[in-house]
């Protein structure tokens, strides 16, 4: 599909275009998947559970004290008039975001005594409570900082911008750290310090790449309250409250589980769940990448033509449906094998694993809906999805948990409350912006790519049966095969041809076809 002048400014190609590097971006995801088996066999389960509901709790507060200003650049950084402007931005964001959390963290570390008997964990780990979370809490403010510095840079459509800094430093590193701590006798108090020092390298090359985008002799000025610093100031403000709902579904369960199951079991509890969450945030992958393009794209296109939003919003869901759905089914029916790498006890957690996979799958489809609304609709609109579903996850909890046990019964209730909450914004948008996905190309494209799915899902299922060493290269192999064939089969030409030289690669159209 060639490009010219009298097209669109923002086309499924620009869509496509930074997709491919934002999954690039996001592929640290995957190499912390793959980190978590070393982590539980150095540190052991309950020791894993307990780093996991520290960062937890650290992913929550600072979801909490950031202000919401990571979300608020994805709307006023791309509509920025002028270099000034942007810098404007982003400065407000940097004090209003990390400011607070430097003084949470102060707080926190001040009282760690008073917190650690709130924690359960294993009789040997005790001892390590209060002294983790005095060293831990100073990832707070070094958290904030990194996120809202690749904010900035994905606003200022930068998407690829976080691949040294996702994959090389902040999950490579800190597995090496983690290594030589263990190694030198440090413990489960290594991991910790092997985190923080992950940030750290992360934080100060963050500082590099916004040096490159954004003008400092302007972020050094202002600060007088100028409209765009109160533009994105109130627009933090305004969608705080669903960040920080949209948080609690990823980390609150593991700090409910610690809470439930009193000492070891509740730190294992946690480390289970953590487990599920991070083999499930494959698929929750495909909707984070299109999410961090979707945002800025869809503030661009909205400035210009609505019509540009919906095309890219209907584009985005098909391509979304053709990748999450088999990869999702593939990797639940491969389920055993995959948390085989963590040890038998892990295989406790294979029913959480499985509602988490289709969860995230039926929540990406449907949470494209998410950035667009963020974008283009009133503010008051985007909170409505929030409280829905959290009130949803807590009913279903009380419930269910009775009756299916902590892990399965806190896990399904999660679920629950994130396809509510991804559904709503997609009936919201159709409601008051009159704006859906679902164009005629769709049903066709669904059709087509949950026949591919059943395949895949009976071929994953049988290569479960094989030993791990060989069921678990083969689940590769047909996770990759089932997306190309839904990506080949499903979608119409033209998105095929909107992947551009990927596509061609990949075989996904004829070459004579362009």
């Amino acid at each position: 599909m060639s490009e010219s002048a009298d097209q669109p400014a923002v086309t499924s190609r620009s869509v496509a275009r930074g997709l491919g590097t934002t999954v690039l971006a996001r592929l640290g995801a995957v190499v912390e998947i793959v980190a978590q088996p070393l982590y539980v066999l150095m540190f052991g389960l309950a020791g894993y559970g307990l780093y996991a509901v520290l960062w937890a709790a650290v992913n929550l507060l600072e979801n909490i004290f950031d202000l919401g200003m990571t979300s608020a650049m994805q709307r006023t950084v791309p509509q920025s008039a002028s270099d000034a402007e942007a810098a404007a931005a982003l400065r407000t964001a940097m004090v209003f975001g990390v400011g607070p959390c430097i003084l949470v963290a102060a707080l926190v570390a001040v009282f760690a005594g008073e917190l650690a008997p709130l924690l359960n964990v294993a009789a040997k780990d005790r001892d390590l409570v209060t002294p983790a979370i005095r060293i831990f809490v100073w990832a707070l403010p070094l958290w904030a900082f990194v996120e809202i510095a690749t904010s900035a840079l994905r606003a200022r459509m930068v998407f690829g911008a976080e691949i040294r800094l996702r994959i090389v430093w902040e999950q490579v590193m800190r597995l090496v750290f983690a290594g030589l701590f263990f190694a030198g006798g440090l413990g489960l108090k290594g991991l910790f310090i092997a985190h923080l020092c992950s940030l750290a390298a992360t934080a100060a090359l963050s500082v590099r790449l916004l040096r490159r985008h954004f003008d400092f002799t302007e972020l050094l000025r202002g600060g007088r309250g100028s409209g765009v610093e109160r533009d994105t100031f109130w627009a933090g403000i305004s969608i705080l409250p669903s960040n920080i709902i949209g948080r609690l579904f990823g980390d609150a369960p593991a700090l409910i589980l610690n809470m439930l199951l009193p000492g070891a079991a509740g730190a294992a509890a946690a480390g289970l769940f953590t487990i599920a969450r991070k083999l499930s945030s494959v698929v929750q992958l495909v909707r984070i990448a299109f999410t961090y393009v979707m945002a800025p794209l869809a503030a661009s296109a909205e400035r210009e033509d609505r019509r540009q939003v919906a095309d890219i919003y209907a584009y985005a869901t098909r391509l979304i449906l053709a990748i999450a759905l088999p990869l999702a089914a593939v990797l639940a029916a491969g389920s055993a094998s995959l948390l085989g790498l963590f040890g038998h006890g892990a295989q406790a957690a294979q029913a959480a694993l499985v509602i988490l996979l289709f969860a995230r799958a039926a929540e990406a489809v449907l949470g494209i809906s998410a950035p667009v609304l963020q974008v283009v609709a009133a503010f008051r609109h985007q909170l409505t999805a929030s409280l829905f579903g959290v009130a949803v996850a807590i009913g279903s909890g009380w419930l269910i948990v009775g009756h299916v046990g902590p892990l399965t019964g806190v896990t399904l209730a999660t679920a629950v409350g994130l396809v509510v909450m991804a559904a709503i914004p997609m009936i919201q948008l159709a409601i008051t912006e009159k704006l859906h996905p679902f164009d005629p190309q769709f049903p066709a494209v669904a059709l087509r790519g949950i026949a591919i799915t059943l395949v895949a899902g009976t071929a994953a299922m049988l290569a479960d049966l094989l030993p791990d060493a060989l069921s678990l290269p083969l689940l590769v192999l047909i996770a990759a095969a089932s997306i190309w064939a839904a990506l080949r089969f499903a979608l119409p030409l033209a998105d095929r041809m909107s992947l551009g030289k990927t596509g061609r690669k990949l075989r996904l159209f004829e070459p004579e076809a362009a």
